[in-house]
């Protein structure tokens, strides 16, 4: 049985065998996949919507319930002071952790919305998208368009806009050949409470951090970046009328739960939505992190960057095992498949995984090591890359790569792989 601690055989095993691109092309993985799986319903893309919305309120209902509950058992059952305090927070844990991975559930969904998946029909996509989004405070036009940016370039070292990369220079680390362990250990070793503390501050308000400074984003961008200016460079001009709408709905949620904390009280505002709303966070930081910063996993600059070399350049983890695929809609799961056609719906990625797996072979990249292993492993172990190289993982504390790089023919002597086909963006 493999431990929560051990990294698992997939990932031990691609470590062990140097990095060479897929020879598979994009037409022969289109190929693969059944057109009927391109298929949209709107009726089962809103039974979805109605479905997590059902959870989250019967949820909240039952949350309501907890603190006349345990008061109940005191006064009529005669429940000690003690057992009702470790009741009490059992209960409170339960519905944290449960309404969180629900609202993560409706992030997920307006994410799907954002790609056209729910409906054939946009106003439904951006009507659902927008309200869910809305309503966990996230900028759906703001964070649509940054997302749509990083679908069309990711892995790419110079153009993707999410988890990218900083170099040697970045960190004002020596060149290679004149660098010491010293000079590594000044900037990257802490103690493991230390790097524990970072990873819950980022696990906990790097979401935000992330929409308010664009941090871990595109580092071409001037300062003052971020996801509510209407005229951040983030953003095309034709864009901007939708940024000014994602920011009147956070102000106009905003006020809704400034109302709603003077109907309640703080202290329900805080157990009722604040902490699902920072454990929902907790789950996009997390799921996305994983997707894209992985020791395993290259990262391109543009000589050798193509748009399946990206989309391929992901992995596909169980996280949360049978709540991910249930509450998070398989955006862990089937991750790759989702970057190589998002505009399949969600419903049908678990089927098109099956299919490019066939296809893909040893380049299908799958971990089943604890995603909170997983998390403590990435987050510990990718620092930086070099600044010279066109492919590229990432280095350790020490220095040092986890992967080697095999033997190929580079793009630069060959005709580009730009596509056949058109991608699916």
């Amino acid at each position: 049985m493999q431990s929560l601690f051990e990294d698992s055989p997939e990932y031990t095993q691609r470590l062990k065998t140097p990095f060479v691109p897929t020879k598979v092309t994009l037409a022969e993985i289109h190929a693969a996949v059944p057109k009927d799986l391109w298929k949209k319903s709107t009726a089962k893309g809103l039974y979805y919507v109605c479905r997590d919305i059902f959870f989250a309120v019967l949820t909240y209902k039952l949350g309501v319930f907890i603190d006349p509950f345990v008061q109940m058992l005191v006064m009529n059952h005669g429940l000690p002071i003690i057992a009702a305090k470790l009741v009490k927070a059992a209960l409170w844990l339960t519905y944290w952790h449960w309404q969180g991975v629900i609202l993560a559930g409706w992030w997920c969904l307006g994410h799907e919305a954002g790609h056209g998946t729910l409906s054939s029909r946009s106003w439904i996509n951006h009507s659902v998208g927008y309200s869910l989004h809305t309503f966990l405070l996230v900028p759906y036009y703001a964070w649509r368009s940054s997302h749509h940016a990083h679908h069309k370039a990711t892995g790419s070292i110079e153009r993707d806009e999410n988890y990218v990369p900083r170099t040697r220079t970045d960190y004002n680390l020596p060149p290679e050949q004149h660098s010491h362990p010293l000079d590594y250990a000044e900037i990257f070793e802490e103690t493991p409470i230390f790097t524990l503390y970072r990873m819950l501050m980022m696990q906990a308000f790097g979401w935000q951090y992330y929409l308010l400074t664009n941090a871990l984003g595109s580092p071409n961008y001037p300062p003052g970046t971020n996801h509510f200016s209407p005229s951040s460079a983030l953003f095309k001009p034709h864009e901007r009328e939708g940024i000014i709408a994602s920011n009147i709905g956070i102000g106009a949620m905003s006020f809704i739960l400034y109302l709603y904390t003077k109907q309640v009280g703080f202290s329900y505002f805080i157990k009722l939505y604040f902490i699902p709303y920072l454990l929902a966070n907790h789950w996009i930081v997390m799921l996305t992190f994983l997707h894209h910063s992985d020791p395993s996993i290259p990262h391109f600059r543009n000589k050798e960057w193509s748009f399946l070399r990206g989309a391929l350049a992901t992995v596909d983890r169980p996280l949360l095992g049978w709540a991910g695929r249930f509450f998070l809609h398989n955006v862990s799961h089937d991750h790759i498949s989702h970057h190589l056609f998002s505009s399949i719906p969600f419903y049908n990625q678990p089927e098109v995984t099956e299919h490019i797996k066939k296809v893909l072979k040893e380049d299908y990249n799958y971990d089943s090591t604890n995603s909170a292993r997983a998390l403590y492993r990435s987050f510990s172990e990718c620092c930086f890359i070099e600044d010279e190289g066109d492919v590229m993982f990432y280095k350790n504390k020490n220095g040092r790569a986890a992967r080697e790089l095999g033997s190929f023919t580079s793009h630069a002597t060959r005709p580009s792989l730009a596509a056949a086909l058109k991608p699916d963006l």
